[in-house]
């Protein structure tokens, strides 16, 4: 079983990562996007932790807007959102999500927390670990996934 730690929409507080890190002692960090930089700075922190990531809207960064990794044997989507317009709805998450027969779609943008299985695939937002809506606490997501039973759970944390 892997540990993973999902972050999303940093927006320059390293702080609030660090603690999620410590809180959670994963075996991989996945950053969602916004901002590239906070996730650079947080590896440097944690070196010995594998990590990936991919380019939010606000991160002047083109060279790929979706990836896909293997974990486990199991195919993860990994994407900001903002260009499959997940404010607007999870529907071309979905239909990418599907397309692209994948095991899990992680992505962020929204800064709401959302977390779903439908049609056999995990969907997790973790919110915003730097900038959530008013009155809501930063939050971060995990995501373990388990190679021999096939099973990916998810759950999200709040940092008070």
């Amino acid at each position: 079983m892997k540990k993973i730690l999902v972050l999303s929409d940093s927006h320059g507080n390293l702080n609030n990562m660090v603690t999620a890190v410590r809180n959670t002692s994963p075996e991989m960090i996945i950053h969602l996007g916004d901002c590239w930089g906070d996730a650079d700075l947080l590896h440097r922190k944690f070196p010995f932790i594998p990590m990936e990531q991919v380019p939010g809207n606000c991160d002047c960064r083109q060279e790929f807007q979706e990836r896909i990794l293997l974990v486990e044997g199991k195919k993860i989507l990994i994407c900001h959102g903002h260009t499959l317009n997940v404010k607007a709805g999870y529907m071309n998450l979905k239909y990418t999500a599907e397309e692209r027969e994948v095991d899990a779609a992680l992505f962020g943008h929204t800064h709401c927390v959302f977390y779903d299985n439908h049609n056999g695939i995990s969907y997790l937002n973790p919110g915003s670990i730097g900038a959530p809506p008013l009155g809501i606490p930063p939050s971060y997501g995990v995501l373990e996934v388990d190679g021999i039973t096939g099973r990916i759970l998810t759950d999200v944390f709040y940092l008070e």
